[in-house]
């Protein structure tokens, strides 16, 4: 199994570079050690601090401040050599009481997962009608309750294949951390983007009865947000050091 290289760029005023390379480890962990040995990929974290450079040919892991600061590098959605860029939004995390580094290990395990931001699973209502799935792997169980500690580092859950199939047995494991005891359930926190094939488009599905919060509303810049949007839009991203 080939590792991805993976370029961390701490583009933030809310984290030290330092703060965010000890965090570094244990997501390499969950990557190596759990993610992998369920999805086959694996990547390698390289830290890059603020006076630093990535290397060429990585995918990108942006560290940003908040999601809609007008022209932010946080809109732009590929590197320049047109790979896979992720974004975490640490001062927003911040100011609503969230763990950044659940958000950070959530947006790298999705990259590793979806990279192009295009892969969806069918659901057939009818002869005439369906959903598409996004195949998010952190999203059902994205609140950080749900999240598990790696050498003191909280890190997100995610689910397993099994829960994009709705004949899985009950006795699957549906998701790393065991929450989650059946196919497309949504854990309090949690939602999974669907296109509606009726005309609605794009939706976002909660658990049932769930408030929503202005958080849950897709960020700029976010894969939620990429996803509504036509590929020919996403621009490719430089950096000025």
């Amino acid at each position: 199994m080939t590792a991805i290289t993976i370029a961390v760029l701490n583009l933030s005023t809310a984290l030290t570079d330092a703060r965010i390379e000890e965090a570094l480890p244990a997501l390499q962990t969950q990557i190596s050690r759990d993610f992998a040995l369920v999805y086959r990929t694996d990547a390698h974290l390289v830290f890059v601090p603020k006076t630093g450079r990535p290397p060429a040919g990585a995918w990108w892991l942006g560290v940003f401040d908040n999601s809609d600061q007008p022209g932010a590098l946080g809109y732009h959605d590929l590197t320049p050599e047109g790979r896979p860029f992720g974004k975490v939004f640490a001062a927003t995390d911040l100011a609503a009481g969230l763990s950044w580094t659940v958000t950070m290990s959530h947006e790298l395990l999705e990259m590793l997962a979806d990279p192009d931001i295009n892969i969806t699973i069918f659901y057939r209502s009818s002869g005439t009608a369906g959903r598409l799935y996004a195949y998010e792997v952190c999203d059902a169980p994205e609140a950080d309750a749900y999240g598990y500690t790696i050498d003191g580092v909280l890190v997100s859950d995610f689910v397993y294949p099994a829960w994009f199939q709705d004949t899985s047995a009950g006795d699957a494991q549906f998701d790393h951390a065991g929450h989650i005891k059946a196919p497309l359930e949504l854990l309090p926190g949690g939602y999974i983007g669907v296109f509606d094939l009726s005309g609605s488009g794009w939706i976002q599905l909660h658990p049932t009865g769930a408030e929503l919060h202005y958080r849950d509303r897709p960020r700029v810049g976010s894969r939620r947000e990429r996803r509504r949007t036509p590929r020919e839009q996403w621009l490719r991203s430089t950096v000025t050091y």
